[in-house]
């Protein structure tokens, strides 16, 4: 499940985008997570940072064939901690600057241009485009870690998406909200991080994605935990009992053992001796079993042994 995350995003960048409203949807989500305006030699403009080719060959495309901006490489970094590529493209010029303004990035107020610390409610005005948004997210800045199939994982369910504007982190979990999502808001570092753990609204997410395919394989492993986990409950309740069983039919016997060195199992009254009988004759049998033998009821063989018991403890001697 190591890759799941890109399994997500290739599935994502699958499905077509109707719309130009919904492609200005993914594109400003994208670079929300995943950009930063910039200025060089005067033009002013925008870059765009990803590991995975397929998605920046994705949004190159929707930048060029939807809204006639021209991108170009900037360069390519290794990065060490995820032992690949990270992918620089850039888009400057004047064009570029109008289309931060169309995707909600960039405010205008008259002569001045400011940058919008939110998310524009216009480029998620309809329901479709609300889909987009997150869609575009995800690409950017999301992941999404499973728990290995192992019986004894250490990790959990874990969705995120990152983002560098608290403000626009808060707005997207209200985003989630409205599809009755709830997510979590924290700040790692320099960035603001929505986050998600329940594996049930992982699968809620993965749907409103429309990334069916990983849906079905998440449910299939979700599936596959849980049996496991409910097996692995089963089995430790079962040896625990089993432990506490043993334990208790050994104090048992230690205390039959101490009557008999003391006063002498004959002291006892028929109903008692014969409890304490049953139990040296079968030192593994349940009192459930023994009670059976004896035929009376678990409770009577209960009361009975715990006398036994408290006989043995007045005689001095545990």
């Amino acid at each position: 499940m190591h890759n799941f995350t890109e399994e997500i995003k290739n599935e994502i960048i699958s499905l077509p985008v109707d719309g130009r409203c919904c492609k200005l949807a993914v594109l400003s989500a994208f670079i929300r997570t995943s950009g930063s305006i910039i200025s060089r030699g005067g033009r002013g403009g925008f870059e765009i940072v990803t590991e995975n080719e397929s998605v920046a060959e994705y949004i190159s495309d929707l930048l060029e064939t939807s809204f006639g901006l021209h991108v170009t490489v900037a360069g390519a970094k290794f990065d060490v901690l995820s032992g690949r590529d990270k992918l620089t493209f850039e888009c400057l010029g004047e064009e570029a600057r109008n289309f931060l303004a169309e995707a909600g990035i960039i405010g205008v107020d008259g002569a001045n241009k400011f940058i919008n610390m939110g998310i524009d409610g216009e480029i998620i005005r309809n329901d479709c485009c609300k889909t987009a948004y997150l869609k575009g997210a995800f690409l950017g800045g999301g992941s999404c870690t499973l728990p290995e199939e192992s019986v004894y994982s250490k990790t959990g369910y874990h969705f995120e998406v990152v983002f560098f504007n608290k403000s626009v982190a808060g707005e997207f979990s209200d985003l989630l909200c409205y599809f009755e999502i709830l997510a979590k808001l924290v700040t790692r570092k320099e960035s603001a991080v929505v986050y998600v753990k329940s594996k049930e609204v992982i699968s809620d997410i993965l749907n409103l994605l429309g990334a069916e395919n990983c849906l079905e394989k998440f449910d299939r492993l979700v599936e596959y935990k849980d049996k496991t986990n409910n097996e692995n409950r089963v089995n430790n309740c079962s040896v625990s009992n089993i432990d506490k069983s043993v334990k208790a039919s050994v104090n048992q016997v230690r205390a039959i053992e101490v009557i008999n060195e003391t006063v002498g199992l004959q002291s006892l009254d028929k109903k008692f001796f014969d409890v304490a009988a049953a139990r040296l004759a079968d030192k593994n049998a349940s009192l459930q079993e023994l009670a059976e033998r004896l035929n009376i009821s678990k409770s009577c063989i209960n009361h009975r042994m715990r006398k036994i018991l408290e006989l043995a403890k007045s005689l001095g001697r545990d």
